[in-house]
């Protein structure tokens, strides 16, 4: 897996943790899938992403992007 392909993996499922947490947890969940669509947003505008830093640092390749 390439680190665009992980850093879209990760943001869906934690999107999706979050609507369930919310759903049968507590309302307040909703924040964490709020911080993930903010973090997508300011990635895509200004191309700067910590997970795909922190992928990279780990060794995961770069791929080509589709």
């Amino acid at each position: 897996m390439t680190v665009n392909r992980v850093v879209a993996l990760v943001a869906g499922l934690m999107v999706l943790a979050s609507i369930g947490l919310a759903q049968f947890v507590h309302p307040n969940w909703i924040w964490l899938g709020v911080f993930v669509g903010f973090n997508l947003a300011q990635s895509g505008i200004t191309t700067f992403c910590p997970l795909s830093v922190a992928l990279k640092k780990a060794g995961v390749p770069e791929g080509k992007t589709c």
